[in-house]
């Protein structure tokens, strides 16, 4: 069986996309040594397995360029190749396939389709337009959650028979690391909340800091609000209200953050707070899951799949709910401890070879 992935998430993606992709193909590599692996992408850059074949294909620097490749070169080329299955971790497409190579599409989340506002409006704009037919045309579609997979089939019921909720896994990267030599080099000191991720309106920070404030009008502390993460989309109502904040000294929007920093940052942190309004997976609360820390989520789309009964979580719209949580995790020292077990132990459940081993079983079913 030869597999290809489309992965330009790898060259022009640093989010969960990009993650997603790379650990996935690698995580394949590794647990299947009987069938053959390609990587579509349009440069090498020495990210991948070395059990896997870059195919790479780039865009022609003219009008329409990038589509010609997505409609014509790519879809020749995998046929010429022999290809028995073509997966697409960005969901857009595959396109133009000759109907002997069964199509897979991965569904992150449907974000775009149930609230466009969060996105830029051409992205929204294409999303609805092509889904539909995209979804339509798959012979297989991976989600990255059970209710991702339930959300997919309630919006397209046709899809019903041919979806499967596929969690992701971690990193063996991300584990706990004390390390006051990286805090003090970015200026952080417990205690501190913490948040991680691209800013932008979906993931509610907006809640975050009022909660924050409060905590600090009504409690003489020390605490800090840390956010890691680049700009995103509509993130300039946040930072203005960062910047009228009466307790502004005390919250450190950090922006993108070397990766090695990350484990030393996540264990140092008190609790690690994800009120967003909608995810598919989360992987960012894996990840601090994965390094002992106590999380605090709200209790929607597939983040209480995530965290089991390991975390705390609250409505995304209630801040006094959210500051309650807070407050339970930094003013009980035992209670910090038994979460900070529990999120150890939930994060053993996921790793990239389960996800891969799960993955495969999808492609040896379409062949079948």
């Amino acid at each position: 069986m030869k597999v290809a992935i489309i992965g330009d998430a790898l060259d022009y993606q640093y989010a969960g996309i990009y993650y997603y992709t790379k650990e996935l193909i690698n995580a394949l590599a590794r647990i299947d040594k009987k069938n053959e692996y390609w990587i579509v992408r349009e440069k090498s850059v020495g990210d991948i397995s070395k059990n896997v074949k870059e195919l790479i294909i780039p865009s022609k620097r003219i009008p329409g360029g990038g589509a010609y490749r997505l409609f014509v070169t790519i879809p020749k080329i995998l046929a010429q190749k022999g290809v028995d299955i073509v997966v697409e971790p960005r969901h857009f497409g595959p396109f133009n396939l000759p109907k002997a190579i069964k199509r897979v599409t991965v569904i992150h989340d449907l974000s775009p389709i149930h609230y466009p506002e969060w996105h830029q409006f051409t992205s929204s704009k294409l999303q609805q337009l092509f889904l539909p037919s995209i979804l339509k045309r798959a012979d297989h579609i991976i989600t990255n959650s059970k209710f991702t997979a339930q959300d997919v089939i309630g919006y397209f019921p046709f899809t019903k028979n041919k979806t499967t909720g596929i969690l992701l896994g971690k990193e063996d990267f991300f584990k706990p690391n004390p390390n006051q030599a990286i805090l003090a080099k970015l200026g952080l000191k417990a205690p501190y909340l913490l948040h991680t991720g691209t800013i932008e309106p979906r993931k509610n920070l907006s809640l975050l800091v009022k909660a924050f404030e409060q905590i600090k009008k009504e409690k003489s502390t020390e605490l800090q609000l840390v956010l890691v993460g680049k700009l995103g989309w509509k993130s300039e109502s946040l930072q203005k209200q960062i910047n009228a904040s009466p307790y502004k000294k005390d919250i450190k929007l950090l922006g993108y953050v070397e990766r090695s920093a990350l484990p030393t940052i996540y264990t140092g942190a008190s609790a690690f707070v994800y009120p967003s309004h909608f995810e598919g997976f989360g992987l960012p609360v894996l990840e601090a899951m994965s390094c002992g820390t106590p999380v605090i989520v709200s209790n929607v789309s597939s983040l209480p799949e995530i965290i089991g009964t390991s975390g705390l979580a609250f409505p995304p719209n209630n801040q006094e709910q959210l500051v309650k949580k807070i407050y339970q995790v930094i003013d009980n020292d035992l209670l910090r401890q038994t979460l900070s077990t529990q999120s150890l132990e939930q994060a053993k459940k996921f790793s990239w070879d389960k996800t891969a081993q799960e993955t495969l079983r999808v492609f040896e079913q379409l062949i079948e």
